[in-house]
């Protein structure tokens, strides 16, 4: 469906699904749980090849050791992995947050900076970083691109899928089509529906609202898509995106 579309009528089916999107995620949120710029930029490191929820379990203890970049400066590393151990790549995630925190000091008094060149120059802080951190903590409007994004982006056919699209050609094809002000829920949206809806191995196209247009849903219900679902069915679906849009990972 979606191939044989014009870029016209993907972009406007593109609005109308997000607008039900919106309906059907009215409340968006960070994921990550954090009260300071330096505690959003440190999360969002720890945060690659693993979930915000176990990231989420780790921080407090991490930020009540080390509360600004000047403390976590001077950690020791074994320290430092002691506390972040249940996550991925402990060893080279507490290296990396180190290094952060060390260059924040030495380039940035300490401060998070809050463009994306003087970001994505730090140790460990690549664009979807940068893009998390200038969206929530300085709003700034932004569109990380991680793999919920990725993959819903493509089941909907907003992108050419084609190939393998860098995270950066996503950004640049998305944020095209939407005012910069959408940015950063447009992302948080996408990723919430990522979660509970369209997973990456069982989506629940039986209850998604967007299977009516979805030019994937067919893939995977073994069917056209149907232009209707039950009350009940719908229902169900916002309660569950509703959750993981209002508390942690």
């Amino acid at each position: 469906m979606a191939a044989q579309e014009s870029k016209r009528a993907r972009v406007t089916r593109m609005h109308d699904e997000y607008d039900r999107l919106c309906a059907f995620i009215p409340v968006t949120k960070c994921q990550l749980d954090y009260t300071t710029p330096f505690e959003l930029i440190v999360a969002t490191v720890l945060s690659a090849q693993t979930t915000d929820k176990r990231v989420n379990s780790v921080t407090p203890a991490l930020f009540a050791q080390y509360p600004d970049a000047d403390a976590l400066a001077q950690a020791n590393i074994a320290d430092v992995e002691s506390i972040i151990r249940v996550l991925g790549f402990y060893r080279m995630k507490s290296k990396h947050i180190i290094e952060l925190a060390q260059a924040l000091v030495a380039r940035f008094g300490g401060e998070v900076p809050h463009t994306m060149d003087e970001l994505t120059s730090l140790p460990g802080v690549g664009r979807k970083t940068a893009n998390v951190v200038l969206g929530n903590a300085f709003g700034v409007p932004g569109f990380p691109v991680d793999t919920h994004v990725i993959r819903v982006t493509g089941r909907l056919g907003w992108r050419d899928t084609a190939g393998k699209p860098s995270p950066e050609a996503i950004e640049r094809d998305i944020t095209a089509c939407f005012p910069r002000e959408e940015w950063t829920d447009l992302s948080h949206r996408l990723i919430i529906f990522g979660r509970s809806v369209c997973t990456a191995r069982a989506p629940q196209c039986a209850w998604c609202p967007l299977n009516d247009s979805c030019p994937s849903a067919g893939d995977f219900l073994g069917a056209a898509p149907a232009t209707n679902r039950a009350h009940t069915s719908a229902k169900r679906a916002r309660a569950s995106a509703k959750r993981t849009a209002t508390c942690t990972r």
